[in-house]
């Protein structure tokens, strides 16, 4: 038996019990693939970050219950948190190379940086299957390479989504569906909520940073400012703060640990 290093992170939060849990894996070498989904499915988090150090970067993946993943916010949050906090990587910036190019990191005090690519969007009719599950009449939607985009009618209505998408059959949603809507209090510019569909196998994701590549550009360009603040709206509840600079999405926020253990793997 091999035993790993295993930390769970509670990202985009300054306090326990809330923001998003990510499980976080450091490795010496990488596990076979197979491996890997077995650990993040028996974690049972919506991501579980694994990287490995090469020289002075880092190669992480992802790994939902169900499938691997291209990009994820909260997890790389965690993974930095992990690398400067447990591993003792002081470095003002981290390097991180993953199945989106390169990721770069930095801490700004507490917060923690990631300079992300922003996600391009398209307009698009949604889909029946997906439409008759929403207790609401979509103002626009949108499609992008892995989400599908809502925008619904105020802040009320995104807050009391009760929705499942993981029983639609496979191929309908690419990853999951974001649904968002302009922020009725002067402290937050916009909410969402982001569902999954069943190729990752989440019903809700608490708080999801890679949505905000594609949900910063829209509410940058809908209300003519590129520093937005973001609240999503799951029950655990996550805030973050979120810049358009080109077609680079800064999205920033805080990490707590709650566990540190190990794990057996064959």
């Amino acid at each position: 038996m091999k035993t790993l290093p295993y930390y769970q992170i509670d990202a985009f939060t300054d306090r326990l019990f809330s923001g998003n849990p990510a499980a976080v894996i450091p490795l010496q070498s990488w596990l076979p693939d197979a491996c890997m989904q077995q650990l993040a499915r028996e974690n049972n988090l919506s991501e579980t970050a694994f990287f490995v150090r090469h020289n002075d970067r880092y190669h992480i993946r992802w790994f939902a219950p169900g499938t691997e993943v291209q990009l994820c916010g909260h997890a790389t949050l965690a993974a930095s948190y992990v690398i400067r906090h447990e591993l003792g990587d002081s470095t003002h910036q981290q390097v991180f190379d993953s199945l989106s190019g390169e990721l770069k990191v930095r801490f700004q005090g507490e917060l923690i940086e990631l300079n992300f690519p922003m996600n391009h969007r398209s307009p698009s009719r949604l889909p029946d299957t997906i439409a008759r599950q929403l207790p609401f009449t979509p103002l626009a939607a949108f499609t992008s390479h892995d989400d599908l985009l809502i925008l619904a009618p105020d802040e009320t209505t995104v807050a009391e989504l009760n929705i499942d998408f993981t029983k639609l059959p496979k191929g309908v949603i690419k990853r999951g569906v974001i649904i968002t809507a302009a922020s009725e209090r002067e402290s937050v510019d916009f909410v969402s909520r982001w569902f999954g569909g069943p190729e990752v196998d989440i019903q809700e994701d608490p708080v999801t940073g890679s949505a905000h590549t594609l949900l910063t550009p829209f509410w940058a360009e809908k209300l003519d400012k590129p520093l937005l603040r973001a609240e999503q709206l799951s029950a655990r509840r996550g805030k973050l703060e979120c810049e358009l600079l080109g077609d680079r999405v800064y999205i920033r926020g805080n990490a707590v640990k709650y566990l540190e253990g190990t794990i057996q793997v064959p």
